[in-house]
């Protein structure tokens, strides 16, 4: 055994380690999952886009992911948010994710899982989206060697749940929805066509709260979801969120700022 008093940096560190150990537990990270149903000419029900944009089975240049405002795309070029980590298939018994990536938000102790699912693959995207806001699906994502913790809780161990991409409720039911499973408040972003119509259904017996969810066709691109997701790591309120997510869409999309305001909604 090392005698600490002939070394006594190595009680200095040991020290440091607990305490952050301590801290760690007291205050367990925020974690914010976002399921990404690629975009699919073939397999979705959308108005084509180019080839490249809308192949489902390529997550480096598809629409919703790495394409200009594509979730990963945008968020690792936001400021906001530092990249941890992209495992390309990083679930092996769960294929229909293709590519999950890990970033860590500039205020520290919050973390954002983003998986993207193979476009055809959407059915799988929305079931585990409402499995999970029902707490019915847990599991947990590894973090990068030299983190303090080993793992985040993902999934409906989740705080956040957000769901991008086509909205599948449109072309097919599942044939049932998951009820709530504890007492656990999940709260919920649904950036997708019309969702706040085709989900209001699901959402309902999920038990989750739906804190940003669209009444119009819209484009389910990351500058939304950013912006958005800031307000709740800043505990804002829904409305408030809901502005923000009206702003920056109309900050890109240049449809009217009202017309923003009416395609964001927040609340049953």
């Amino acid at each position: 055994m090392i005698d600490k008093s002939k070394y006594p940096f190595l009680a200095a560190v040991f020290f440091v380690f607990l305490v952050s150990a301590a801290a760690a537990a007291q205050n367990p990270p925020k974690v914010v999952h976002v399921f990404v149903a690629l975009c699919d000419n073939r397999y979705q029900g959308i108005v084509p886009v180019p080839a490249r944009l809308g192949d489902g089975d390529d997550p480096g240049s598809n629409l919703y992911w790495g394409a200009r405002y594509g979730v990963k795309a945008f968020l690792k070029r936001s400021p906001r948010w530092k990249w941890m980590s992209t495992t390309g298939n990083p679930i092996p018994a769960h294929s229909p994710v293709l590519e999950r990536c890990l970033f860590r938000h500039a205020s520290g102790n919050v973390f954002l899982i983003a998986d993207a699912y193979q476009g055809r693959q959407i059915r799988q995207t929305v079931k585990d989206f409402l499995d999970s806001a029902a707490g019915a699906l847990r599991a947990a994502c590894p973090l990068p060697a030299g983190s303090l913790t080993r793992e985040l809780p993902a999934y409906g161990g989740a705080d956040l749940l957000i769901y991008v991409g086509h909205d599948g409720l449109m072309d097919f039911r599942l044939p049932s929805y998951p009820q709530k499973q504890d007492d656990r408040q999940r709260e919920v972003m649904i950036l997708a066509c019309l969702s706040k119509l085709y989900f209001s259904e699901p959402i309902a017996r999920s038990g989750a709260e739906p804190l940003l969810w669209t009444t119009g066709l819209m484009a389910p691109e990351a500058y939304t979801l950013e912006s958005a997701v800031e307000g709740w790591i800043l505990q804002e309120s829904a409305e408030k969120i809901r502005l923000r997510a009206a702003t920056a869409y109309n900050a890109y999309q240049r449809c009217g700022l009202n017309a923003a305001k009416r395609l964001w909604a927040t609340g049953r």
